[in-house]
């Protein structure tokens, strides 16, 4: 066999193997994809199981999701994540009393973001869709409160698909609907420009807080926001 032989040969030997490695990735690749894939469905479809009911709270001047006089001198817009620890450590404590003496008194107006880490954290972004839509039947905060009250980790299984619409139907909401809302993902879009307003205002973590253009992060004391608050509040001369 000449030289110039021994080189085709070669390199169609080389070309095949490499043929070979690409079908094995790609095969390895769907394999994977279409194993996540049977795994979500599978816990999106499975019983909503018992979860806690909740009573719901008291929010002044509700409106989507926005509590508060909308004309207050002070706005304090939270960007969070359901799955969030913190985010619901916030929501169980601190939050109530920011209501109660800052909001119910017409001072602050609080506004509440998404702010989900939806590809690293998928039933984050489901729970913000779901939250989403319970807007459509004016049950936002009770159903942000019944998130954070079924919160235990992170992809867990808290927020599957048959939970979230158990978890509206357990407010007397109409669960039909809810969930072609849910399923359509109606409010992604939505979802989204929350994301790209918390990117443009700085924020990296969840829970934070923009009060009238100060970043406050993380779930703080209520003395830190009360201060943050107050501040704000003082250059607004109230």
């Amino acid at each position: 066999m000449s030289k110039r032989q021994e080189l085709q040969d070669g390199r169609r030997q080389a070309a095949r193997r490499m043929r070979l490695a690409v079908v094995g990735i790609l095969a390895g690749v769907i394999i994977i994809v279409g194993g996540i894939l049977l795994y979500q469905n599978s816990q999106n479809n499975r019983p909503a199981g018992s979860f806690v009911q909740i009573t719901p709270a008291a929010y002044p001047q509700a409106n989507g999701r926005q509590v508060g006089d909308p004309n207050a001198p002070v706005v304090m817009q939270e960007f969070a994540d359901f799955q969030c620890p913190y985010c619901g450590e916030f929501a169980r404590s601190t939050q109530q009393q920011i209501v109660d003496q800052y909001v119910a008194t017409g001072k602050v107006l609080f506004i509440f973001h998404n702010f989900p880490l939806s590809s690293l954290q998928p039933e984050s972004g489901q729970a913000a869709l779901a939250a989403m839509c319970a807007i459509d039947q004016n049950q936002f905060w009770p159903y942000h409160d019944m998130l954070y009250a079924n919160q235990t980790g992170e992809n867990v299984g808290d927020f599957t698909t048959s939970r979230l619409v158990a978890f509206a139907g357990a407010l007397g909401m109409d669960k039909p609907s809810f969930s072609q809302c849910l399923n359509s993902k109606k409010y992604q879009s939505q979802i989204d420009q929350d994301i790209a307003l918390g990117d443009s205002l700085g924020v990296q973590s969840t829970p934070s807080f923009d009060i009238n253009g100060q970043i406050v992060a993380g779930a703080q004391p209520f003395n830190v926001f009360a201060q943050a608050l107050d501040q704000a509040l003082a250059a607004k001369g109230k």
